[in-house]
């Protein structure tokens, strides 16, 4: 079980969910869904360090919660992408900065997470490698500056409810990160509907899909973060 922290972020404060493993260890930052920091959040960076990695869940509601899906969609229409900006490059700042940090930053995100994990590898250069599973947000909310994913690397985890690897939006990610000279890899899940990982959802859950996304992205999280 992990604990919130306070950490600084661009001269304000942000709070997270914060799970440690045993000794010293590579850093993972784990991006919400449109919900917020809900317990499935939290069980997630538990799983994280349990497997080995220092994990941070940023509260990108600052202390706000979704348990309809319309009430989730205007908060996510809500959402000011300046501050969600702060938020997670400070996560990153703050793990960079722990003594119990060894190796290097990733980021994990799940829908609008999604995004926002790919996202942040364009925000800080401690984050050296990302995962997004079915990245939801459209690319012109943000506006990345996809040359700082030179050297780095990101994963995709696309559902055919979404469209799959196929769907505008991967590619573009994939052609711009490839084209700054980064590595981006892409995972299609046959049958699977948008939020497949998301086990607190029995009716899009895919435990066969799940497990395989949550080896890969964990394979590509050792390799380059240890």
């Amino acid at each position: 079980m992990g604990e919130m922290v306070s950490y600084r972020s661009n001269g304000g404060t942000s709070e997270g969910y914060l799970a440690l493993p045993a000794g010293g260890a590579p850093a993972v930052i784990v991006v919400q869904e449109w919900w917020g920091l809900v317990p499935h959040i939290k069980s997630l960076a538990d799983r994280f360090a349990d497997a080995g990695f220092v994990a941070l869940a940023p509260d990108l509601y600052h202390g706000v919660q979704a348990t309809e899906p319309g009430e989730a969609g205007k908060m996510l229409m809500g959402l000011a992408m300046d501050q969600a900006a702060k938020d997670i490059a400070g996560a990153a700042t703050y793990l960079a900065e722990r003594p119990d940090v060894t190796g290097r930053i990733g980021a994990v995100g799940f829908c609008m997470g999604g995004s926002l994990a790919l996202w942040s590898a364009t925000l800080s250069d401690h984050v050296a490698a990302t995962v997004g599973f079915y990245p939801a947000l459209p690319w012109e909310r943000m506006s990345p500056t996809w040359a700082n994913y030179a050297g780095k690397a990101a994963m995709i985890h696309c559902s055919e409810g979404d469209g799959t690897s196929a769907a505008p939006g991967i590619q573009q990610a994939k052609r711009s990160i490839e084209d700054v000279g980064g590595q981006c890899t892409l995972y299609d899940y046959p049958g699977t509907q948008h939020a497949f990982f998301n086990d607190d959802r029995p009716e899009v859950y895919d435990a066969a899909a799940s497990a395989s996304a949550w080896a890969r992205t964990l394979e590509l999280f050792r390799s380059r973060l240890g």
